[in-house]
């Protein structure tokens, strides 16, 4: 099937009014229990640092084996939306993440922390890929751009609540009961799942015909054109978000744990209002000709000027030098929904999991690769400030060339 040509929404599978609403909400759930889970280990860097005796290498690996896990289920998880729809895919997968909640408290070393990570990972590869499949079978294209930014936008809630509030909690109930609830959001959102997705009825008008593979989706000029950019610069910033700024505000800015998270907390919120602002203005701007494309052209540039800056400023960049930068960055959200929206809807899923396995796969190398770095030149003779700033340095140049290579590829605009 060719991926120039999107299908048409059937009237069938069009939701409208509350049915929309209640879908949204469902999958809100599961993707803010993710999100908290995801982002956690950031503002608990010091106390597993401390309690396991982590080098930076170690904390790296930590917060990237949950993206390895969560990159390893791409591919068959692509193939699964597409046949069996997002509700019951997304269901199967949630009950991975509540064992994997309840496996990362008992953990009493090192390697059961990060076995526990791979599996949350795995557990929730779908809260986000289920959604934006079904936004793309189910919402018309400016109502589905809108769910897109918003549901980004649940998941920033769901990292603003893994800071500060996270750290609120520690000193009355340490940081292992706080799996334990985490556990009961996650089978709260399958409850919420299975009521209120529709079911394997609602699959595409052309779920009866052969399923294709995932070549329609390897051979798109579109989705080859986004490669770097999804692996290194998408990635990147997650790698960021999700565990190096947490360091940075304490071991090069000098704050103490409390000020770390208060400054992550408010990382996280400009991140939030990013994406709540995507979410209003995107049906106006597809309207008026500013397309994925073009936006992408003009935001990515600006981040990565901020980043420059950052660096730069090394000691002197607090959380408002890094909540401008992720606050520009959300710019690059736009292509995974623009990309889907290049092919048809029985290869949704297919096409936005392989963008996001893509993704993942640059998080949990640069998030690893981050803090082999940073202990590699902290063993040279730098100072904690020059060790960060050569590392994320690392991460300027890789997205400076996938951005080249964005630009001077050949392909067809992303649109909407």
């Amino acid at each position: 099937m060719s991926a120039a040509s999107p299908d048409s929404l059937a009237d069938s599978e069009r939701l409208v009014g509350r049915a929309a609403v209640f879908v949204f909400l469902a999958f809100a759930m599961g993707y803010f229990s993710s999100a908290v889970v995801r982002a956690v280990i950031a503002t608990l860097s010091p106390v597993l640092t401390q309690e396991f005796g982590l080098t930076a290498a170690d904390l790296g690996l930590l917060g990237g084996g949950f993206f390895l896990g969560f990159a390893s289920t791409q591919l068959l998880l692509g193939a699964w939306l597409d046949k069996y729809g997002p509700g019951r895919v997304a269901v199967c997968f949630l009950a991975v993440a509540v064992l994997g909640c309840l496996a990362f408290p008992l953990s009493n070393n090192f390697a059961a922390l990060l076995a526990s990570r791979v599996l949350l990972g795995v557990g929730v590869s779908a809260c986000l890929m289920a959604p934006l499949t079904g936004f793309r079978r189910w919402y018309e294209p400016a109502q589905m751009l809108r769910a897109n930014s918003w549901m980004l936008m649940v998941g920033s809630l769901g990292m603003v609540c893994a800071t500060l509030p996270v750290q609120w909690l520690l000193p009355l109930v340490g940081w292992r009961p706080l799996f334990w609830g985490m556990a009961g959001l996650l089978l709260v959102a399958m409850v919420l799942t299975v009521r209120l997705v529709p079911g394997p009825s609602t699959a595409p008008p052309d779920s009866t015909q052969p399923a294709p593979g995932y070549a329609a989706v390897w051979r798109s000029p579109a989705f080859r054109r986004l490669l770097p950019v999804s692996f290194f610069i998408n990635g990147g910033l997650i790698a960021l978000q999700t565990l190096w700024l947490g360091p940075w505000l304490t071991r090069v800015v000098g704050l103490d744990p409390l000020q770390a998270a208060a400054g992550l907390f408010s990382i996280n919120l400009a991140s939030l209002v990013a994406f709540s602002v995507w979410g209003l203005v995107m049906p106006t701007l597809s309207r008026r000709g500013w397309t994925a494309e073009r936006l992408l052209r003009l935001g990515i540039p600006l981040m990565l000027c901020v980043l420059t800056v950052n660096l730069a400023l090394g000691s002197h960049a607090g959380w408002p030098a890094w909540a401008v930068f992720v606050a520009l960055a959300s710019v690059v959200s736009l292509a995974q929904p623009a990309l889907s929206m290049t092919f048809a809807p029985s290869l949704a899923g297919r096409a936005l999991s392989a963008y996001n396995l893509v993704c993942f796969l640059g998080i949990f190398f640069l998030q690893w690769g981050i803090g082999l770095a940073i202990d590699g030149l902290l063993a040279l003779g730098c100072t904690q400030a020059t060790s960060f700033q050569g590392a994320f340095a690392i991460y300027l140049c890789s997205a400076l060339a996938s951005y080249i290579h964005y630009v001077r590829a050949k392909a067809d605009n992303l649109r909407p």
